[in-house]
């Protein structure tokens, strides 16, 4: 099959189409899905250069999103048949461990990403477990099934099942023009609350007040802190989403109320910071890790794209043969939204 490969260790310029071996079901409780769309995410830009305690087998495919058709199913799979419109979480846990029984695979021991640990989604085909499955609506475009997963099930563990967000509580969000921002924005709004979102780009700034912002801050110019604490009479955030890490965290800190919450899931300009212990205890912060999500979770959240709730934001679509391009794109930080590689139409 063709497929976007990482022949090496290196950068966005380093990868190409090549013809590799199809995966195939080997255990029971697998499909194997024809791929349609793939998605790309930040995790996929920090792949190309490695990642400590993960060692590739190259050619490497890349990818953690997709969605497409069931082209074959394991011999034990029951509720879905070939032909069947699907999405997929792209976190598998070995689904034998009170933790996996409790939700809780991304804390799995051996939890695996699509595309990280394993080989990827830009391929032709994709083999998962059936339970990481959800159906793609008829109503939804194949780009934004393939952009949904990953950025949507993250960000539901970080609302709701990390940071809790309530309404009439205050959400603030760095850099709005990710995919994972997005869904933040949409989830809390959903769940009633007030949200502040940021970014150096004016034009993304007004783009997300048509997906539900309440306040648009230009952190090029604005003193983010100042301003949050303005439009919350000094209350400041009950919530901060920070996953950009390095160059914002003590500024989500200042921004951050008592008794608040910072959540995270990344940290796009480095993973170093610091924090002022007695502020930590004084205000009584909570500092929030989450990383994906269970597959209740995730089907919990298709569930609501099912339902028209939400669903992506697509930047721009393009053919595998240039899908280099969809790596460059976000490595410059131009995308709004999601970048989708269309590997068969």
């Amino acid at each position: 099959m063709k497929a976007l490969v990482l022949p090496k260790l290196g950068g966005w310029q380093d990868l190409v189409v090549a013809d590799v071996p199809a995966p195939e079901i080997r255990r029971p409780n697998e499909v194997r899905v024809r791929v349609h769309t793939a998605g790309i995410n930040h995790l996929d830009l920090f792949i190309l250069g490695g990642l400590p305690g993960i060692t590739y087998a190259f050619p490497h495919i890349v990818g953690s999103d997709a969605a497409g058709t069931i082209e074959s199913v394991g011999a034990e799979v029951t509720g879905w048949a070939v032909g069947d419109r699907v999405m997929m979480n792209p976190g598998i846990g070995c689904n034998a461990c009170d933790l996996c029984a409790a939700d809780q695979q991304p804390l799995c021991l051996r939890y695996a990403l699509l595309g990280e640990h394993v080989p990827g989604t830009v391929g032709e085909y994709v083999v998962v477990p059936a339970t990481n499955l959800a159906r793609v609506p008829q109503a939804m475009p194949w780009a934004e099934a393939a952009g949904f997963s990953l950025a949507a099930l993250t960000s539901w563990r970080m609302m709701t099942g990390r940071a809790r967000v309530r309404a009439g509580e205050t959400v603030l969000i760095w850099g709005i023009g990710g995919g994972v921002a997005q869904s933040c924005l949409q989830i809390a709004k959903m769940l009633g609350a007030t949200v502040i979102v940021t970014s150096s780009s004016d034009d993304k700034l007004e783009r997300a007040r048509a997906l539900g912002a309440d306040h648009l801050l230009n952190h090029a110019r604005e003193d983010v802190p100042r301003a949050v604490r303005a439009l919350t009479g000094g209350r400041n955030a009950d919530v901060v989403v920070d996953n950009v890490g390095e160059a914002t965290w003590q500024k989500s800190l200042r921004a951050l109320g008592r008794g608040g919450r910072l959540v995270t899931c990344g940290g796009t300009t480095g993973p170093m910071v610091t924090t002022d212990v007695r502020k930590l205890f004084w205000y009584q912060w909570d500092i929030l890790g989450s990383t994906m999500g269970g597959d209740r979770e995730y089907q919990e959240v298709a569930r609501h794209a099912f339902e028209g709730r939400f669903w992506p934001v697509v930047d721009s679509v393009v053919p595998l043969a240039e899908g280099r391009e969809a790596f460059h794109r976000m490595a410059d930080g131009a995308q709004f939204g999601k970048l989708v590689i269309e590997v068969a139409p």
